[in-house]
């Protein structure tokens, strides 16, 4: 049936050859400000009026059109120039396309995705949208176009993946949509599913349960030479902390808000900044490249923020039990750069698409997938509807028709108004606790009933006067929401910081967003403490073994404690005995639970064992490294920059981390003995203060511009880690102090000007 890991590896000599050249010839070209801004197509343009775009020095736009629809054509237009090369790659993973780009080596890929299927739903998804809403999503596509079309030189990965401009159209931008609402459960699955096959029985029974008291990856991302796993988990929501304050409890005397979402720490980044102003809009926020919503922002009445919900919008099926009628066979056909095209054939059933034929979720048991994804949602509408929305209750309202994937919004008003809503499709599940990870076909009974946003918990107006979100387990749920959350350090902490008597400004709030305690690994640091003598007479294991009593949990870049620390639990984890589950506790977040649940259940002599075979190790590496920061190494990657030849032009250099696993400055990272680079974390913030149009502070990982070599594409690397912000305001006269540089889309008129002021 598949063409199998054979035909794969024999494709890697043909993909090595067809992209070492192409990367050799393929160099992005460096392109000041000024370059860049002329490089966007201005005349001619599918609008009915000049549309202004103003620019400020880190390439974020403010746009100024005289009508919604040219404001979604100008917000297209934007996009594409900024993020051209990102969005036609991720649209081709979208379509299961990447074999005509990497050769042969991509056909299981696109097999594994295909089976997905992210168009499913894509008829009655286009039925549901109002006259207006698909109106506004033709106007984005048409702006992406002309950019697409009318763009002199097109960024470098077309040349290097073979790509040809390709007009986008509707059904592409609400397919595009459906990739960024993946399932979580998924990245789990992937991890799982070789280790339940490969773990004896019992063992399996035993641990499933454990990993069901909550949990998700601690890296939510794949590896990067994992080219399934980053297909599907680039743009996966996994994480962010989210958190709004009422006016009572502000400075100002206005609602305060601040969200840094957690995501893959890659190049370009997963965000970009973008402020609007037309007769129906009037935000500043954050948006996902190639989508026409503000994700985090705010209008001129209310902001708005949001985490990943950790909701289970799926579900995995065993089919094996299914008549062989019960089982269809479709047949698609794969383009193949530099090979013949390959015809493949998908399996589907009435719990859904056969995914254990693809890669991703290969399994020797015949597994279907049923998503909340193959059915009709709204989310493009709903998030237009909260860009517009005035108060609570009409943004509340406007997420009804939101599906996927679940996020935790959290809600800020000019009333000072706070709020909680969980936002999200979801099947009305039984309370009791799932026996596996794959559940009988009679389980799919509870997909016959399905809850919305307003049949979910909704906090407003708390008595502390603030609501955070941290991806923890949500509370009051009729149902399971799903199984796999994070720890509650994150939330907790943010709580502390929070709940103060003195009133709070955005100042604070943006400090909270940088701390590093991780006070959550002090139990396990005790325990540690508990098997090692209280003297050492290696000088080396002293200084670790005084690192260690000294730690206050800070995970600062200068912290010898947090690196004396993380060497010590992972070299003792894999001397306990129990290596063989490591890697199920590093697929979930709740690793360093699991593993305290292990150091506690120990026998003293066991610990104490353990303890002492990983300790002179530790102690070379403390000696060597001195610090944290020295270990814990934060470098941006581009997504091809793995390719022969590409990876010193791309990516960005490597500098000191802060923060780890459970820190409010998340930096993911696994057990480590060693060097390392986080690959998952925090990778954008945004700190608003409601009482003034102008107090919009943001800033990203990284930088605006997607063009490898533009003086924007590293340039907010610095402001990040000096903790500063670029400051997007609203008011019209602010704008145009804060962005001088500006450029005028024209529609297609006799009357010809200049391009760029």
């Amino acid at each position: 049936m598949k063409l199998g890991w054979r035909n794969l590896a024999g494709g890697l000599g043909v993909t090595a050859l067809l992209l070492g050249k192409a990367a050799l010839a393929s160099r992005p070209t460096p392109r000041n400000l000024q370059e860049r801004l002329a490089m966007l197509p201005c005349e001619g343009a599918p609008v009915d009026a000049d549309v202004t775009i103003r620019w400020n020095s880190h390439q974020v736009p403010f746009i100024e059109a005289a009508s919604d629809a040219d404001l979604m054509t100008a917000l297209g237009a934007v996009h594409a120039h900024l993020r051209l090369g990102q969005m036609e790659l991720t649209r081709r993973i979208a379509f299961g396309r990447i074999s005509e780009m990497i050769g042969p080596m991509g056909v299981e890929v696109d097999r594994a995705l295909r089976l997905f299927d992210f168009g499913r739903a894509l008829p009655q998804m286009l039925e549901m949208m109002s006259e207006e809403e698909r109106g506004f999503a033709e106007n984005f596509v048409a702006g992406i176009n002309h950019v697409l079309l009318n763009g002199r030189e097109k960024p470098f990965e077309f040349a290097l993946l073979g790509m040809e401009p390709e007009p986008w159209t509707l059904a592409d931008l609400l397919t595009y949509q459906r990739l960024t609402c993946t399932d979580l459960s998924w990245l789990i699955w992937m991890r799982l599913l070789p280790l339940r096959e490969r773990l004896p029985p019992e063992v399996w029974e035993a641990l499933w349960p454990r990993l069901l008291t909550g949990g998700m990856p601690a890296a939510a991302t794949a590896h990067w030479h994992e080219l399934d796993g980053r297909a599907v988990t680039s743009m996966l929501r996994s994480g962010s902390n989210s958190m709004a304050v009422a006016a009572r409890r502000s400075r100002s005397g206005a609602a305060l808000i601040a969200s840094d979402p957690h995501l893959s720490l890659q190049l370009p980044n997963v965000w970009l900044i973008a402020g609007m102003r037309s007769p129906g809009f009037h935000c500043v926020g954050l948006m996902m490249p190639g989508l026409p919503s503000v994700l985090l922002g705010r209008n001129r009445w209310i902001a708005w923020g949001g985490t990943s919900l950790h909701a289970q919008s799926s579900d995995l099926f065993d089919a094996s039990a299914l008549p062989a009628g019960a089982i269809r066979e479709r047949e698609t056909r794969v383009r193949v750069r530099g090979g013949r095209p390959r015809r493949l054939r998908l399996r589907e059933s009435e719990l859904g698409p056969i995914v254990s034929d693809g890669m991703l979720l290969s399994c020797k048991q015949l597994l279907a997938l049923r998503w909340m994804g193959h059915r009709p949602s709204n989310e493009l509408g709903a998030l237009l509807g909260v860009a517009r929305a005035r108060d609570f209750e009409t943004f509340h309202q406007a997420l009804q028709g939101y599906g996927v994937a679940g996020v935790n919004f959290v809600f800020a008003g000019s009333d000072g108004r706070v709020a909680h809503v969980l936002g999200a499709h979801l099947p009305r599940r039984a309370s009791s606790l799932p026996t596996d990870l794959v559940l009988p076909a009679h389980a799919a009974v509870h997909w016959n009933h399905v809850a919305d946003t307003a049949s979910l918990p909704t906090r407003i107006d708390p008595q502390e006067g603030f609501v955070v979100s941290a991806n923890e387990r949500p509370h009051l749920s009729e149902f399971p929401i799903g199984y796999f959350f994070a720890p509650n350090d994150r939330a907790d902490r943010l709580t502390a910081l929070l709940d103060r008597d003195q009133p709070l400004a955005a100042e604070d709030m943006q400090l909270i967003q940088r701390d590093v305690s991780g006070a959550g690994s002090l139990p396990l640091r005790e325990r540690l403490l508990t098997a090692l003598p209280a003297r050492m007479r290696n000088p080396g294991q002293q200084r670790l073994l005084d690192a260690l009593h000294q730690w206050d949990g800070e995970y600062g870049r200068e912290s010898a404690g947090a690196l004396a620390f993380e060497l010590l639990l992972a070299g003792t984890a894999r001397c306990l005995g129990n290596r063989h589950l490591l890697p199920a506790y590093q697929t979930v977040w709740m690793t360093q639970p699991l593993l305290l649940e292990d150091l506690t259940a120990a026998s003293d002599h066991e610990l104490r064992r353990a303890a002492r075979r990983a300790l002179p190790a530790a102690a070379r590496q403390l000696r060597r490294y001195k610090r944290w920061g020295a270990v814990h190494r934060i470098r941006l990657k581009h997504m091809l920059g793995g390719l022969p030849g590409l990876g010193r032009r791309l990516h960005a250099p490597a500098f000191e981390g802060e923060g780890g696993n459970n820190t409010v400055q998340k930096s993911a990272h696994p057990l480590q003995t060693g060097q390392h680079e986080a690959d998952f974390g925090s990778c954008a913030r945004h700190v608003s203060d409601l009482s003034d149009l102008d107090a919009n502070q943001f800033v990203l990982l990284g930088g605006q511009d997607g063009w490898a070599g533009s003086a924007n594409y590293l340039d907010q690397i610095a402001l990040w880690r000096r903790g500063e912000y670029i400051h997007v305001p609203m008011r019209e006269s602010s704008v145009r102090a804060a962005f001088p540089h500006a450029t005028v889309l024209r529609p297609a008129t006799p009357r010809q000007a200049g391009q760029t002021t």
